[in-house]
């Protein structure tokens, strides 16, 4: 089934009524009851502290939460002068579908400023939503993505994937391209709202790293907000991010396939702005359960080894059949090592004549390889010592760029003996 719009008629007759507004700060969520009130209430707090004179609306786009979500939502003391709605969007199960639901109503509204932030924010405070809609209002940005301090263990997919291909691809030093904190000009609304991708994996957990990219490929006016430290609801990646890597690399690879002509062309990188007052914050630390991760790895190695050994270059294969041998405190993959797989892995998206999300998915044990890898490597390291590491990682992507090209044009067969 098809949805031409992610809003419900009560919703929209309400936004109707409504008529005009400023600003507009979207909270999509699911099963948030235990954040849901502190975020809306830092929103609102923010919102009338800075922004007195605006007109603005405040809206919770909810998956169907079987918790008491929007019940909080709607029993949380009312900010004057400031609208609230609290609706249960229409399409696919997934933050996207929520996202465009909060698009929509942007749209119908005409606001100046879009702003998103997540439901299991726990460190949010009112000068986020200043810092974000400045850089709307004043600074004339069209995109403004997060610019956290996080833990080094924390956003793993975001570390060791998405920065690097990120920036590697495209150029730009985007530090959170997933990190679901986002401001919007009007501009980029109507530009996001005309796509033919909400009946994808956009529509889920894919829908960040499409918002950046979007905004990068269209040459949008692109800055990053300082939001100090990021305190959120921590996934561990064995247990509960394989369904995020499958749909973040799914779309990551499906935008290469779409924009192969722009990236293609890009070498090296550059800077992008960024605006607000630098936070001496500290985040806190948590552990990550490496022994799970290499025994995941390893098995694996041993379910999909045939179908590794076909995605992976053969001067490359040995790293993988030497970390299978490794005992846990020696376990590491090198950032190199790690560039190179990645790109053998987009290479194999970009040819794979069978099921690619199949294939995505059996890709999943090597994430938790270099994660594990990732927590080896920096274990005695701090916060900082870690995020060069990771800038130092980015240059090697960027370094290794022709292999990907060459992979990506070469005529690779894998589907032979």
């Amino acid at each position: 089934m098809r949805f031409s719009t992610a809003l419900r008629q009560p919703t929209r007759r309400r936004l109707e009524r409504l008529g005009q507004a400023d600003i507009l700060v979207g909270i999509p969520c699911f099963n948030n009851e235990s954040t849901i009130a502190h975020v809306i209430k830092t929103v609102e707090n923010g919102l009338s502290l800075h922004f007195p004179e605006c007109r603005c609306v405040v809206m919770v786009a909810d998956g169907g939460s079987v918790d008491d979500t929007r019940e909080e939502a709607e029993e949380l003391e009312h900010s004057p002068w400031i609208e609230r709605i609290i609706c249960i969007y229409r399409g696919i199960p997934g933050k996207g579908s929520g996202v465009r639901a909060i698009f929509e109503a942007a749209n119908l509204l005409r606001t100046r400023a879009c702003v998103l932030f997540d439901a299991d924010l726990r460190s949010i405070t009112p000068d986020w939503v200043k810092c974000m809609v400045d850089g709307i209002f004043h600074d004339s940005y069209d995109f403004i993505a997060p610019y956290y301090i996080r833990y080094k263990y924390d956003g793993t997919i975001t570390n060791n994937i998405v920065y690097n291909l990120t920036r590697a691809l495209y150029g730009y030093r985007v530090r959170q391209p997933i990190g679901g904190d986002f401001a919007f000009s009007k501009k980029m609304i109507e530009k996001y709202i005309a796509q033919d991708v909400w009946e994808t994996d956009v529509a889920r957990f894919g829908i960040d790293i499409w918002l950046t990219t979007t905004a990068i490929v269209n040459k949008a006016k692109i800055a990053q907000a300082q939001l100090g430290v990021k305190i959120h609801d921590v996934k561990e990646p064995a247990e509960a991010l394989a369904p995020m890597f499958n749909q973040v690399v799914f779309t990551l690879f499906s935008l290469m396939e779409e924009h192969e002509h722009v990236w293609k062309k890009v070498k090296g990188s550059h800077p992008t702005p960024i605006i607000g007052i630098p936070l001496k914050v500290e985040p806190q630390p948590f552990t990550i359960n490496v022994p799970e991760l290499i025994e995941e790895f390893k098995i694996g190695y041993l379910n999909y080894k045939e179908v590794w050994k076909k995605i992976i270059a053969p001067q490359n294969w040995q790293i993988i059949e030497d970390l299978y041998s490794k005992e846990d405190s020696d376990f590491l993959m090198n950032i190199e090592s790690w560039a190179i797989i990645l790109y053998d892995l987009a290479a194999a998206f970009h040819h794979w004549r069978g099921n690619r999300r199949l294939m995505v998915r059996l890709m999943t044990p090597l994430y938790f390889a270099r994660v594990a890898s990732f927590v080896n490597q920096t274990l005695n390291m701090s916060n900082e010592e870690t995020e060069a590491l990771v800038e130092e990682q980015a240059e090697i992507f960027e370094k290794n760029k022709d292999y990907l090209i060459a992979r990506w044009e070469e005529n690779i067969d894998y589907y032979g003996d």
